[in-house]
């Protein structure tokens, strides 16, 4: 089989003749191997882009319609889907509900390895019926080694109800295939440290889950220019980053700005549509809501 080694080994597994003496190396000299290796990942990303720019498509496509994105893994996989998850509501205002990371064995597995749950075909099927996942939402399978169980049982069990699969693993598709819609594969090649996929793999995981909420994020009209005007304004630094966003995108001095916050009820995008158009707040409101939330949308239909 294609891209294994002498010893049958998946790509994730195999050992990096680069590091072979990694414990005789001086400590510079460690560090100057891990940052040459963590260039891979750039490359990855880029190998992939065409997959990645149909995922976000297709996620944004489900999410207008009301669908949700599920994130689902095990160990280190399904700990960086739930991380990601977990900031697109503060980053994006989004509903919890509607970017969610599902891991193998819980929240606790959060911070405890429960890496054994992960063969558990069943459990992953079991997971998108109690999130009764329909045709509308969006799976996203994240499997460094590509191989988890788990994984897979979820992403059969997605399938069979309609939903988008999308599968992130760092092996190439001729070493462990999938039934997706959208496979990508980020292949960064052997780790450092054999086996330990929380390096490379998991650095180009992040990147990638980066590139692909906050892809959709942008298609679903929660971005002005490359501002978060959907943040969400909830502490002392969103708040500071929220009347900064109003004051380089208008003329308004740190008071005027703050006034018009609370007069949109704290909301970034409202406000900068009120400041612009002269609309009140119920007005603004309805006329985001008449172009989905899209702030340049809504901003020009009022200079029409």
């Amino acid at each position: 089989m294609p891209n294994l080694d002498e010893r049958g080994h998946l790509l994730t597994e195999q050992a990096n003749p680069k590091s072979e003496h990694l414990d005789q190396l001086t400590t510079l000299e460690l560090v100057d191997l891990f940052n040459q290796e963590d260039a891979r990942t750039i490359v990855a990303i880029a190998e992939a882009r065409e997959q990645l720019a149909t995922a976000i498509d297709l996620t944004a496509t489900s999410l207008r319609q009301g669908g949700r994105l599920f994130y689902i893994g095990a160990g280190t996989s399904g700990r960086l889907g739930v991380l990601d998850a977990a900031e697109c509501p503060p980053t994006f205002c989004s509903d919890p509900e509607q970017v969610q990371g599902i891991i193998a064995g819980g929240a606790e597995a959060l911070v405890r390895s429960s890496e054994g749950l992960e063969d558990r075909v069943d459990d992953g099927a079991a997971a998108i019926a109690d999130r009764h996942i329909t045709a509308i939402d969006v799976v996203v399978g994240i499997t460094a080694g590509g191989t988890t169980p788990y994984v897979h049982g979820a992403l059969q069990a997605a399938r069979q109800r309609g939903a988008t699969t999308i599968l992130i693993a760092c092996v190439p598709a001729d070493q462990v295939s999938a039934q997706v819609d959208v496979d990508i594969r980020l292949l960064v090649g052997a780790e450092v440290l054999a086996g330990s996929t929380r390096l490379k793999a998991g650095t180009v995981t992040k990147l990638a889950l980066n590139i692909l909420s906050t892809g959709v994020m942008v298609q679903l009209g929660k971005v002005y220019g490359n501002r978060m005007v959907d943040v969400a304004v909830t502490n002392k630094k969103l708040h500071d980053r929220a009347l900064r966003i109003l004051q380089d995108l208008t003329d308004l001095n740190r008071e005027a700005a703050d006034y018009l916050l609370e007069q949109s009820d704290r909301s970034v995008k409202l406000a900068l549509l009120m400041h612009w158009t002269g609309l009140g707040k119920e007005e603004g409101d309805r006329l985001l809501a008449d172009y989905q939330g899209n702030l340049r949308k809504a901003a020009m239909a009022s200079h029409e």
